[in-house]
């Protein structure tokens, strides 16, 4: 499958902070400007400047605690939700689940879209049963706002006191990554209560109030939602900072439900600029995510005074409390609940028709006519999205091998009949194969160079090492086939060589069986299977016994009475040795998936 070279850069995630955080600023430098045209005595005793510090101050630090905290529980749970994700998914309602716990789990609906378009990729899911998954995950991403909504804002320093603890203090990998949790969480809380002191002040601000009124208008909360989420591409952020306007008393619930509705439809932003320049597999799977997202609301948007009435029956109630400090105190837990039941809900409502999902998105993203595929190879693996999880990224990078093997197995399989029979065009299409295994090679040594600058276990850079290797190998193969063998296939054009039928079967002989020795070579590296690896390794006398014996059968063809013997003999030589180079590039592959010598992690 031909890709189009395009690809999303990998950006730092303040990059992606930065908008929203500028927005906010600007949006303070405004509120000020305005504040100091009016005559409105109350607008006296605000001052400005502090409230939009403490308001941007507060939101870096609530996103760069979310962002922590992400990181950290990716490098603690990445690589078992991969196996998990791979292995319950084998129907809509397992997927479903096995969805909602990874994304809960790993805090990113997004990493788990990304995850689940590798299987679709490598044929180990179906787009339908991938709908399921990607269902689930917008259950898991509520999880968040959960967490937010205990409002556990007292213990936020001594969360990151302790959190700090571990991560600077421990020499231990496992202890440090539970720090940055505890750590993130901590400055999660923080943030919020920055926020939260700093927009006390408008509650006395009349049109402050007037523009939070606009918002009881459905349609209205539900594009500003959707477009603050679309700029700081996190939902779990928008309903944070929604819970936290919530209690201040300015969001009723109704209004927080329309701006949760929101942040699920801005949320697609994510996946669809993850889509963009790569298979068509991942851009169907960001359509159905925003196809699911939209449907959902449509379908609530006319029920959510009944959605508020159900929220306010299961959420607990402070009846001691009036007007705006009973808001204060209720709302936040019933904006969360209301996110969970919404998400919860459609998911029981659309789970019946996962096929129709895929089918429809494979309508409205179709595959390329052949025509008009690009002409240069593209990795189909290597997603700049999963760098924030090495252990995730590296095991794409085992995936692009298994992509990077095919081409130099097409190699192996056509070279020995061109080298034979083959005319020069038939050399010359496999000399052009090359170049794709030359593309993928840089192609991951880049990414694997991207993985080097990020913060790795002892086990994870042993395994990048190793992968590193792997890949020099696999290249050294197609080289090997490349500038030696199809230079032999030339000169046996050239000299006018006729190899007989004896010599051919032996050559032959020989030739399937490095074959299979690359094949198992490149399976133990793309499946970490040491039982490949070993049956590489295991061929050496196997390999050297049909070595040998095509070495005596060429020396006693020498003394044959045919044309050309001399050159003939040497060319069958020459095939012979380029032949067990091949194998020991294989077999230097395997051994890169022998475990001994691993370090074990922290």
């Amino acid at each position: 499958m031909l890709i189009r070279p395009t690809a999303r850069p990998c950006l730092p995630t303040t990059a992606i902070w930065l908008p929203g955080l500028l927005a906010l600023g600007l949006l303070a430098t405004t509120a000020a400007s305005l504040a100091a045209t009016s005559v409105d005595a109350s607008t006296e005793q605000i001052d400005w400047l502090t409230m939009a510090m403490g308001l941007f101050g507060g939101l870096a630090l609530f996103l760069f605690g979310m962002d922590q905290m992400a990181d950290a529980l990716k490098a603690v749970a990445g690589e078992r939700m991969k196996d998990i994700l791979a292995r319950l998914t084998s129907n809509r309602f397992t997927g479903a689940l096995t969805g909602a716990f990874v994304t809960a789990v790993i805090n990113s609906s997004s990493v788990t879209t990304v995850l689940v378009v590798g299987f679709i990729s490598a044929g180990l899911m179906s787009l339908a049963q991938s709908v399921g998954v990607i269902m689930g995950a917008n259950i898991g991403s509520t999880v968040t706002a959960q967490l937010i909504a205990f409002k556990i804002t007292k213990a936020a320093l001594l969360m990151v006191g302790v959190g700090f603890t571990f991560l600077f203090v421990s020499k231990r990998e496992r202890f440090r990554q539970y720090g940055g949790m505890v750590m993130g969480l901590g400055l999660v809380f923080y943030g919020m209560s920055v926020m939260s002191d700093a927009m006390a002040p408008l509650r006395s601000y009349q049109p402050f109030l007037d523009v939070m009124q606009t918002m009881e208008n459905p349609f209205i909360g539900i594009l500003v939602a959707a477009l603050f989420t679309g700029l700081i591409q996190s939902s779990a952020a928008t309903t944070g900072i929604v819970i936290v306007m919530a209690s201040q008393g300015f969001v009723n619930l109704p209004t927080g439900i329309a701006l949760a509705f929101g942040a699920n439809i801005g949320t697609c932003v994510t996946a669809l600029l993850a889509s963009i320049g790569k298979p068509r597999e991942a851009v169907r799977a960001a359509v159905v995510h925003v196809l699911f997202n939209v449907a959902g609301v449509l379908v609530w948007i006319g029920l959510i005074p009944q959605l508020a009435e159900v929220v306010r029956l299961i959420s607990p109630q402070h009846a001691g409390l009036t007007g705006a400090a009973r808001l204060a105190a209720e709302v936040p837990r019933q904006i969360a609940n209301a996110h969970t039941l919404f998400n919860v809900a459609n998911t029981l409502i659309f789970i019946g028709f996962t096929g129709q999902f895929a089918r429809l998105a494979e309508w409205l993203v179709r595959d390329r006519p052949l025509g008009e595929e690009e002409l240069v190879v593209r990795a189909k693996y290597l997603d700049d999205e999963l760098l924030a999880t090495p252990s995730l990224a590296l095991d794409r990078v085992r995936l692009e091998v298994l992509h990077m093997g095919e081409r130099v197995q097409d190699m192996m399989g056509r070279i020995m009949p061109a080298i034979l029979s083959g005319s020069r065009d038939t050399l010359r299409d496999i000399e052009r194969m090359d170049d794709d295994v030359d593309t993928l090679h840089a192609q991951i040594i880049a990414y694997l160079s991207k993985i080097s600058r990020l913060s790795l276990t002892q086990h994870q850079t042993a395994e990048l090492i190793r992968l590193m290797e792997a890949v020099n190998d696999l290249e050294n193969i197609g080289d090997v086939i490349e500038t030696n063998l199809i230079v032999l296939g030339h000169e046996r054009i050239q000299q006018g060589v006729s190899i007989s039928q004896p010599t051919r079967e032996v050559l032959t002989n020989f030739h399937v069986a490095v074959n299979r020795a690359v094949e198992c070579a490149v399976q133990a590296v793309a499946q970490n299977n040491e039982l490949a690896a070993r049956s590489v390794t295991s061929m050496k006398q196997e390999i050297s016994r049909i070595a040998d014996s095509a070495a005596a059968h060429q020396a006693q063809r020498l003394v044959a009475e045919e044309p050309n013997r001399i050159p003939a003999y040497t060319l069958e030589i020459d095939i012979i040795e380029k032949l067990k180079r091949i194998y020991y590039f294989a077999k230097r592959m395997a051994k890169t998936v022998d475990r001994d010598d691993d370090i074990e992690q922290g």
